[in-house]
């Protein structure tokens, strides 16, 4: 009788250990960054500085969602007059779309860790599906928060064409883009 009571204590700790977790994305350690052909010379790359959003992810299952919100005003190629061109009405259009998001689930994988994010990619105010595969997946005590910490590297493609970006497309640029969000975020309180 006396096993009872503690048998039922386990199963409630396990439960509640197995619970999903919602995390908020740490701006200052988030940066999608993307590769982009420029006319079969060289690759481009750049990055999205202001970020937010949210993951759930339930460590026992490796199920869960993610949500990353970009804010395209923040381009950075690392060339002045390539952000003020790719802000502008010519290519993303600040000004009618001035975010682009990410929403996704996670698929997969073993071990509580997800092998992919199968989601879809808004941009240009358009919305397709994109799958991003999980590099990496890793969570921590954070040293000064004293609250979980998890941090991920997932990456995957696209074409942006299919978002109706289609510039240069005349003078010989592939469309294909090559998408990495890598994020840390920290357990909510």
């Amino acid at each position: 009788m006396k096993a009872l009571p503690l048998l039922a204590c386990a199963l409630f700790t396990a439960a509640a250990h197995a619970a999903p977790t919602t995390y908020e994305i740490d701006p200052t350690h988030t940066y999608p960054s993307f590769e982009a052909d420029h006319m079969g010379l060289s690759v481009w790359r750049g990055k999205i500085t202001k970020n937010a959003g949210s993951v759930v992810y339930d460590k026992a299952t490796g199920s869960g969602n993610v949500d990353v919100q970009m804010d395209l005003a923040s381009i950075d190629f690392g060339l002045a007059a390539m952000n003020a061109w790719a802000r502008g009405d010519k290519f993303f259009n600040v000004a009618t779309n001035p975010t682009a998001g990410f929403k996704g689930r996670f698929d997969g994988g073993t071990g509580g860790v997800p092998a992919r994010v199968v989601g879809e990619l808004t941009l240009n105010g358009r919305t397709q599906p994109v799958t991003l595969v999980v590099n990496q997946l890793r969570c921590i005590p954070h040293p000064m928060f004293k609250r979980e910490l998890c941090g991920a590297d997932a990456s995957g493609s696209f074409n942006r064409e299919d978002f109706g970006l289609s510039a240069g497309k005349d003078w010989g640029f592939k469309m294909d883009v090559n998408l990495r969000i890598q994020v840390e975020a920290i357990a909510k309180e």
